[in-house]
């Protein structure tokens, strides 16, 4: 009898368990409409990159076409980094306090608005003196329309996703922008080869049409901000709100080594990303080299990427993979560095600048997610939105300071020649000057071995999301075994 009555209560917590974790599951639930959501702000930004960096490959070629030096061709880059720092603060706001579906149409409009008015300034009678103008006007819009989906990945992730897809939504959501850089680097020295740049409103046009898909996909197919059953025991918690998310993170040291460190990085991949074509083409590298390197660069960090999310999501090391990536990016940085003030080294420039891909955009997705982990219950779009912030900031700095430093070619590099614009730079009516960008790289990884530095020694994180996810978990376990007893 003794043996029976224990079979039977063994039966009893069995069924019990069973009960408990079976109304655990229907607690939470993901819905298949998340994967098109994920999509549209993949499409949103990838447009968006192809607006910004659409000119940083063709700079010679952009400069001959309207009429301006190679300074406002940068701007054209620049203008994203300012404005992505007031505006990152009005897309915290909007995300935390709309949600999700108002950032990803605000998003949507400015920059398909802005991509279609960059079409104008190439318009046949249009004032040359008017081109440029209305050219970063465009360019000015699409901007301002960067953060409110730079910061939605991590937003997405956590409304969304379950907790064992996050780190792999927000990389392929946050990876879409590289992705971007990487189709124009491809695309546009692929279409513009000529040297007056009479064929550069057939790539703006290829963009418009691209930026406008992802526009009527938004207003039309994402309906909602959030899920009717949140997928996981955080995403049914409130977020602190705007203003008192901001004074949390002031006091919170991690948050503040990760943001600094992460803005560094941010910040020379987008010097790197805008002066590629600069920093080659004076040692004898063609416009379609240096888009091939921009392209392996992202292609190799979209690889980088993939790996590191899905290893982060079933380990949860995040701070171990950002030191070991932000390590590797430094040092393939430090080569490329010295490999591109070498003349006909094709094979190692493109190796040094996949590598520095590879690891640089490993710990970009990674890096975002820990921004949450480490600030909950701060709100995602606030925490992870001013590591961009920090990365704009800092990156209008380092390109202005960079810019300044560049030096004049040498008299033995311009006898030799250049590969800038396929030699339209020869012309005496050439509005492009070749320069020397050695001093400059050594300024740039001479600050990332600096941030490596901080980020080996004094990056030690606290996960609370996880930490509370678990504890929120227990609670509702022992709730319903509870009432399943009564």
């Amino acid at each position: 009898m003794a043996d029976r009555s224990v079979s039977g209560d063994s039966v009893s917590l069995a069924a019990n368990s069973t009960s408990t974790s079976n109304l655990v599951d229907q607690t939470y639930q993901v819905y298949k409409r998340r994967w098109f959501i994920l999509f549209v702000i993949c499409l949103l930004n990838i447009s968006n990159a192809m607006v910004w960096i659409t000119f940083s490959p063709i700079a010679d070629v952009t400069a001959e076409k309207f009429k301006v030096d190679a300074f406002k061709v940068n701007v054209l880059s620049l203008v994203f980094l300012i404005c992505s720092v007031p505006f990152g603060f009005c897309a915290s706001w909007v995300l935390d306090t709309f949600g999700l579906r108002a950032s990803i149409l605000l998003s949507a409009w400015l920059n398909g608005v802005g991509a279609l008015l960059r079409n104008v300034s190439v318009f046949d009678g249009i004032d040359d003196s008017a081109r440029y103008p209305i050219l970063l006007l465009g360019q000015t819009l699409a901007a301002c329309a960067q953060p409110f989906v730079m910061f939605a990945p991590t937003k997405l992730a956590a409304l969304w996703f379950a907790g064992n897809q996050r780190a792999t939504a927000n990389m392929l959501a946050s990876m879409a922008n590289p992705l971007g850089i990487l189709t124009a680097n491809v695309i546009v020295p692929a279409m513009v080869t000529s040297c007056d740049g009479h064929d550069i409103p057939s790539a703006l046009w290829v963009m418009t049409g691209i930026s406008l898909t992802g526009t009527m996909l938004a207003t039309f197919g994402v309906c909602s901000s959030t899920p009717p059953t949140p997928p996981t025991a955080s995403a049914e918690e409130d977020s602190e709100k705007f203003i008192d998310g901001l004074k949390k993170l002031l006091k919170n040291k991690n948050y503040w080594v990760l943001n600094i460190t992460f803005g560094a990085g941010l910040a020379i991949f987008t010097s790197f990303t805008t002066f590629l074509d600069q920093i080659l083409c004076p040692k004898g590298y063609s416009n379609s080299f240096a888009g091939l390197c921009g392209a392996l660069m992202i292609a190799g960090g979209v690889l980088g990427a993939v790996v590191s999310g899905i290893y982060v999501d079933r380990s949860k090391k995040f701070a171990e993979v950002i030191k070991f990536s932000y390590a590797g990016a430094v040092m393939a940085g430090l080569a490329f560095t010295q490999v591109a003030r070498l003349r006909d080294q094709s094979v190692l420039a493109a190796t040094c600048i996949t590598l520095f891909g590879v690891f640089g955009f490993a710990m970009y997705p990674i890096s975002m997610e820990m921004s949450v982990e480490v600030t909950y219950p701060v709100a995602e779009a606030t925490s992870s939105g001013l590591l961009i912030v920090s990365g704009q900031i800092q990156g209008i700095i380092i390109i202005l300071v960079l810019q300044f430093l560049a030096q004049p070619l040498s008299p033995e590099d311009l006898a030799i020649g250049t590969g800038c614009s396929g030699g339209c730079s020869g012309n005496s009516t050439s509005q492009f000057t070749p320069q020397e960008w050695t001093v400059p790289n050594l300024v740039a990884n001479g600050y990332a071995v600096i941030a490596v530095c901080i980020v080996l020694l004094l990056l030690r994180p606290d996960y609370k999301r996880l930490k509370a996810e678990k504890k929120i978990l227990a609670e509702r376990i022992l709730n319903i075994s509870h009432d399943l007893r009564s």
